[in-house]
């Protein structure tokens, strides 16, 4: 593993030469290579692009962004993401510090060294999900990694997670030195992950893509499972709060079907992908009500764990989020609230497009969906919509 990066405010602020190039060849060679597929063997249909490379030119230079962004989409394949991002021009998928950041599913994208360093670099967080680990849902180190990316540079370094053991050195022995340093976070208590936080002002107000439906959901008509929670925090508890805006993807999921034959590795050609970004949302319209509600819950559950611990000054991100705040009916309700309003953003979109039946308003409800709660594959068809769901 790399040598840990300094303490921010101490040393360098962005990653070495040497990084930045791994970062910059995985991910353009990623982009070249989704370009090729998107455009050389396929048919591409985009609406709003130039609106969106505005935002993102306009984010070129960490030093002048105000605020992180956060683009939400509906997901219908596995090629989603990075295959999506092939409709970017060339000269934004060579910079990786104006490109997303995601989370993917830990069991795979970080099943061994190799595919560890890949996904690093390619800017993918470790994400656990719950049905299939202990480790999951919207409290995990994950989430607090893309909350740091979307917020100032001093949230990193109120996000010191606990480590079952330090780094270790070139040669796999540890010395014990680094427990707790800055530039590692763990998931599990038995992996380690560099931070994208150990450089608060390269990565300053960065931009985090993330799919809330939490699987590859292939429905008929292209509509939506009900968003997890997790994003519900990005976008309630960045500090300050973010860009928001919504995304809708199809056509993916003609290339890579769920119930696809053999060869199943191999995508589907000759096939038609659209993509459509929708505008910033208007937060204070949007969310506003909301992140306030949330804003007060936080301020009375802090004078109460004030009062608690003798004036003790409890921090409120991740692990140490108190109880209230995690499972408290409020703070449960305002979460939900959150996401369904997510979700009909993007559902506006859909409509936009005049091509899609209308949707059924019950599939935004997590209840909707505990049918399926038991079943234990990786892929099968929904009890509840007949769609075909991917989790791996």
């Amino acid at each position: 593993m790399a040598t840990p990066a300094p303490i921010p405010g101490v040393g360098p602020q962005r990653p070495s030469l040497s990084l930045r190039l791994k970062a910059a060849m995985i991910m353009g060679a990623t982009g070249i290579l989704s370009k090729a597929f998107l455009y050389g063997l396929n048919r591409v249909e985009v609406n709003g692009l130039s609106r969106f490379l505005d935002i993102l030119d306009s984010r070129k230079d960490p030093a002048k962004r105000e605020r992180g962004l956060l683009t939400v989409s509906n997901h219908v394949s596995v090629l989603d993401d990075p295959v999506v991002w092939g409709i970017l021009p060339f000269r934004y998928i060579i910079d990786p510090s104006n490109l997303r950041w995601t989370l993917g599913a830990a069991d795979i994208c970080f099943a061994n060294k190799l595919f560890s360093n890949f996904f690093t670099h390619g800017q993918v967080l470790p994400c656990h999900r719950l049905k299939h680990s202990p480790y999951g849902g919207p409290f995990q180190p994950a989430i607090t990694q893309a909350l740091g990316l979307l917020s100032k540079p001093s949230f990193a370094s109120s996000t010191n997670l606990p480590f079952s053991r330090p780094p270790p050195n070139s040669d796999g022995t540890s010395d014990g030195q680094l427990q707790h340093h800055p530039a590692y976070y763990t998931t599990t208590g038995r992996d380690l992950h560099p931070s994208p936080l150990s450089y608060p002002l390269h990565r300053r107000y960065s931009w985090v893509h993330v799919f809330p439906e939490g699987c590859v959901h292939q429905h008929s008509g292209c509509d939506l499972r009900y968003f997890k929670w997790g994003l519900a925090r990005l976008i309630l508890e960045s500090d300050p709060v973010p860009d928001v805006l919504p995304m809708f993807i199809d056509g993916t999921q003609h290339a890579m079907p769920e119930d696809r034959g053999f060869p199943r590795f191999l995508p589907r050609i000759g096939k038609t992908v659209r993509v459509t970004f929708g505008e910033v949302l208007d937060y204070e319209a949007t969310f506003g009500d909301l992140k306030r509600r949330w804003d007060r819950l936080v301020v009375r559950e802090r004078e109460r764990e004030r009062l608690a611990s003798r004036g003790g000054n409890p921090t409120y991100h991740d692990t140490t989020l108190p109880p209230t705040l995690r499972n408290g009916p409020e703070a449960q309700e305002i979460r939900i609230q959150v996401a369904l309003r997510m979700r009909d953003e993007i559902l506006k979109l859909r409509r936009s497009l005049g091509r899609y039946p209308d949707p059924e308003p019950s599939f935004g409800l997590a209840e909707t969906w505990r049918e399926d709660g038991g079943i234990e594959a990786k892929r099968y068809k929904s009890r509840v919509d007949g769609s075909d769901i991917g989790q791996d």
